[in-house]
């Protein structure tokens, strides 16, 4: 495996569905250099906090009178959603204006797969490098380290 290259002026987008960190590089390929370009947070409390709306009832059939529990609404993960979907679209006004080379994409699983769904095409296409890792919490001297040493 190569390690990852990451060409000067590329951002660098590390999130998850509570914060999102926009990176740009200002060092090279050899020596990347991430510098802090914005940084979003989201208020985001757990579900019970939110609401404790009663779970739902679906009668199975009109002849047989069955009835089951529908699952209760989880509003932190439908927060976390609408998150990652409003960062994406800041992110794509970024790559746009700026006229962005590279992207590379740090977020865990789920949150990797709502900015699939959230990019468009032309910022998809930017894309260098996509790696599963939750690196929020981390500084940036660790995220360069592990984004150096990932690919």
């Amino acid at each position: 495996m190569s390690k990852l290259k990451i060409p000067h002026n590329a951002f660098v987008f590390v999130g998850d569905g509570r914060k999102a960190l926009f990176l740009r590089n200002e060092g090279d390929e050899k020596f990347p250099n991430l510098k802090t370009e914005n940084v979003f947070a989201n208020e985001n409390p757990p579900t019970h906090e939110q609401g404790n709306e009663e779970p739902g009832r679906v009668s199975k059939a009109l002849e047989s009178g069955q009835r089951s529990a529908v699952e209760p609404v989880d509003w932190h993960q439908i927060e976390e959603h609408r998150f990652t979907r409003k960062v994406a679209a800041a992110m794509e006004q970024v790559v746009r204006t700026r006229k962005v080379p590279a992207l590379v994409v740090v977020a865990p699983p789920k949150t990797l797969a709502d900015l699939r769904n959230a990019f468009h095409e032309d910022i998809k296409s930017r894309v260098i490098a996509e790696i599963n890792k939750d690196l929020t919490k981390h500084p940036i001297g660790e995220i360069e380290s592990h984004l150096t040493s990932a690919a």
